[in-house]
């Protein structure tokens, strides 16, 4: 058998084994995207997919359903689906994660159009991206199988058909990232499943960009410092609680420098109880506050 031939055998046999179990997700390309069978009943899609509590599935043997949205993590895009699978296959799972050089299919079904099967080779591990709410989504996979818009959701499998990844983030220039099916994704899916949506505490404030903190100090004379600039302070929320003010500038949080976004979101997450301290400096003043936190919930409608 010639190398082309075995592409041929190995991209039918996949999508064989595989294909059934993709959905796709809202009605038709630039629409919606695509959905992973991960149990039966039960659909899991990128959260930025979806755009109300309900969502139109489409099945790979043409049958359209409409599924009921039961667990969100937006900040992690990821969101299960309560619909009618009836005899739809599910995805199985494979049991080692995906390599640097492992060859990969990736599968969609966008907007159910049809189902969609590409050859690529993963390209590195370990990366990160933004999630649609601006937290850093870490640990991805980083592959070459082409995607066409609206295959967000959809999988990446090895040559078994075996769930290595959900598709999520186009990168340009032909590279994707994908969510790796590793024990925490399993974990988090049967939470979302059960109607667990993500929790992470929250503190209700905008911030600007570190460097313009840097520029809007420079410019009314002040000395220039590392730190996130409070833009706007959430009414009702544990940081309006705490004394937080628009124009004031986070330094630390706990022990931990603020330099980038990210520190803060690392800090709040690492906090011990429900408490931190934050250190601020408001003109040329610095204090500290310690702000109780608060927990956001995401509904079930990411709308």
């Amino acid at each position: 058998m010639s190398v082309f031939e075995e592409l041929e055998s190995v991209t039918r046999a996949v999508a064989d084994a595989a294909g059934p179990a993709i959905v796709g997700i809202g009605r038709g390309r630039g629409w919606g995207g695509s959905g992973i069978v991960v149990a039966a009943g039960q659909v899991l899609t990128n959260a930025h997919n979806l755009h109300g509590p309900e969502v139109a599935v489409s099945f790979a043997d043409g049958r359209k359903a409409t599924g009921r949205v039961v667990g969100v993590d937006a900040d992690g895009d990821l969101a299960v689906v309560a619909v009618d699978t009836a005899d739809a296959a599910v995805i199985e799972w494979a049991d080692q994660p995906a390599a640097l050089g492992t060859i990969v299919l990736a599968l969609a079904n966008p907007g159910g159009v049809g189902l969609r099967v590409t050859l690529g080779q993963v390209s590195a591990t370990g990366q990160a991206f933004r999630g649609p709410r601006g937290r850093r989504i870490r640990g991805s996979i980083e592959h070459s199988a082409p995607l066409t818009k609206g295959a967000s959701g959809g999988a990446v499998v090895d040559r078994a058909g075996r769930l290595l990844g959900v598709n999520t983030n186009r990168l340009g220039e032909g590279f994707y990232l994908a969510i790796p099916a590793d024990a925490d994704l399993r974990s988090r899916v049967e939470r979302l499943g059960r109607g667990e949506s993500a929790r992470r505490p929250h503190l209700g404030v905008a911030l600007a960009p570190p460097q313009a903190a840097r520029h809007l100090r420079q410019s009314v004379g002040l000395d220039e410092r590392d730190g996130l600039l409070v833009r706007a302070v959430e009414d009702a929320s544990p940081a309006a609680a705490a004394g937080l003010r628009t124009g004031d500038l986070l330094v630390a949080a706990g022990d931990r420098s603020l330099v980038a976004i990210d520190d803060l979101h690392d800090a709040l997450s690492a906090a011990a109880g429900s408490t931190v301290v934050l250190r601020l400096v408001r003109g040329v003043e610095e204090s500290e506050v310690t702000v109780t936190l608060g927990a956001s919930e995401e509904a079930a409608s990411p709308g």
